[in-house]
């Protein structure tokens, strides 16, 4: 069954061509307009998911939907649509001594596979991004999110058909493993693979994966207090960073402090204390804060905190003494997602730009920035760690490759 669907889906990807930049546009400002008008039917469908799972669960928030996230997944949908198509761009032309006219031009990959685990706002994400930039998309939610994904997959399906498209251009898998399998061994009919998830999510996809894959998602994420970095703002970044959304990839894990800052560490962290965040600090840092901040809360770091991706109103506290230091606790224990520093010296932030190996390396400012909308790409099929291909918050560019188009008047070659 699962085969079928995938040919289904190749097929219709063939379609996608001949459809116009301002049709497209059309289509996924209807799906923003349907979602609106049926988030209570969403809402009520996503409360079954939310039933199966404790509110505990890491995943739990990024379940969750509302009326107003629905207002806010809608919103992103309208700014994809608002956006240029980025297929038929002419990247390159140039024509040849020898007469012959080369136009390199902007194409979609295809065929585009997603897993992802209880992130029912990707399946919007995704297929409008891969909408507009002429791919057709298979989805493979988790069960956690199954009733949520079905909900949105079967609106969007409506919409499709309502515009006389083939509505196998967005296609749900079964929320079973073995759909995992088959998507992640379909060679010849997905051309590429995206993993949303966490890193073990991501790890088995990579490794047992036999068509191409780009990694997303997963990120342990550091915040570093440099010697010169202005307080206020370091205690604004790092509290945004840590709490604004503790289930999500760009959240903050570790901040790492520099040792002469140390006598002002209660007062950066009394934010996070006023929150609930749970700290586990090294030996200096705990020092530090201990009669500063609540007992409770306040733990001895092991050395498996360092590198460890909380998800959680949780972080760990690295105290170092100096900018290399720093510079190797993130080569470390980083997975090159999104690293920030706070700092007034034009030097150091300079250094470490330049040297932290990261998508997104930010300077007096919040790691939670790194999102697709907020970089104003409307959305994202997720944020790419590696670096073939594409690297950062994946929109409607990044969904797309070229091909060389040639036109001469009889050339042959001797």
């Amino acid at each position: 069954m699962i085969q079928q669907q995938l040919t289904l889906t190749r097929e219709a990807s063939r379609s996608l061509v001949r459809i116009s930049a301002e049709q497209t546009s059309k289509i996924i400002t209807e799906i923003a307009n349907e979602l609106e008008a049926n988030a209570a039917h969403i809402v009520a469908e996503n409360a079954k998911d939310l039933a199966r799972m404790s509110e505990s669960d890491p995943k739990y928030d990024r379940l969750l939907l509302s009326v107003e996230r629905i207002k806010g997944i809608a919103a992103d949908a309208r700014k994809v649509a608002s956006l240029p198509a980025p297929c038929g761009e002419v990247i390159e032309e140039r024509k040849l001594p020898n007469d012959l006219l080369l136009k390199k031009v902007r194409v979609p990959l295809g065929v585009v596979g997603v897993i992802y685990e209880a992130r029912p706002n990707v399946t919007i994400d995704v297929s409008t991004l891969c909408l507009r930039s002429g791919n057709a998309v298979v989805l493979k939610g988790g069960s956690d999110a199954a009733n949520s994904n079905a909900a949105m997959v079967e609106l969007m399906h409506n919409v499709l058909q309502k515009n006389n498209l083939d509505p196998n251009l967005i296609q749900l898998l079964p929320p079973s493993r073995d759909a995992a399998t088959e998507l992640m061994n379909a060679v010849g009919y997905i051309d590429v693979l995206i993993p949303r998830g966490s890193r073990g999510l991501i790890d088995s996809v990579r490794q047992q994966a036999k068509v191409p894959v780009i990694e997303t998602g997963a990120g342990v994420v550091h915040t570093y207090f440099d010697k010169d970095g202005d307080l206020k703002i370091a205690t604004d970044i790092v509290c945004n960073a840590k709490t604004r959304r503790v289930s999500v990839c760009n959240a903050l894990d570790c901040l790492i402090i520099h040792s002469s800052r140390l006598p002002e560490l209660p007062a950066l962290a009394e934010p996070l204390n006023s929150k609930g965040v749970g700290i586990y600090a090294d030996e200096r840092a705990y020092n530090a804060l201990s009669n500063h901040y609540s007992a409770n809360l306040l733990h001895h770091a092991a050395s498996d905190d360092f590198g460890r991706e909380f998800l959680s109103l949780n972080m760990a506290i690295k105290t170092v003494d100096s900018l290399d230091e720093a510079l190797n606790h993130i080569y470390t224990y980083g997975l090159k997602h999104s690293e920030s520093i706070a700092t007034n010296n034009t030097e150091t932030a300079q250094r470490f730009v330049n040297e932290v190996d990261a998508a997104c390396v930010y300077v007096n400012a919040s790691t939670a920035f790194t999102d697709g909308a907020q970089f104003g790409l409307g959305a994202e099929i997720g944020i790419s760690t590696q670096k073939l291909h594409a690297r950062g918050p994946m929109a409607l560019k990044e969904l797309t490759s070229y091909k060389w188009q040639i036109f001469g008047n009889g050339q042959t070659r001797e």
